[in-house]
């Protein structure tokens, strides 16, 4: 499998992910005080936002990547 069909599956990959979820996000725990066995903690929420724009480029870019046989060498990927 040439090089420029790997990076379109992992772009197409990217995009469905993109447009299903929206980005990633994650949570962690961290402790604030800690008085003998008494801990005071909270909990802080993270994310990584993936544009719906940006989703549709990737999902397009390796599109055409997949399909088109000579695009890797039109762009530069060879």
């Amino acid at each position: 499998m040439k090089p420029a069909v790997i990076i379109g599956i992992i772009l197409i990959i990217a995009g469905l992910i993109g447009f299903s979820w929206g980005g990633l996000g994650w949570t962690t725990q961290k402790k604030d005080a800690q008085l003998g066995p008494l801990e005071i903690t909270h909990k802080e929420s993270h994310g990584i936002a993936f544009p719906p724009i940006a989703s549709g480029i990737c999902l397009a870019g390796g599109i055409v990547l997949v399909i088109e046989k000579d695009a890797a060498f039109r762009i530069g990927f060879a």
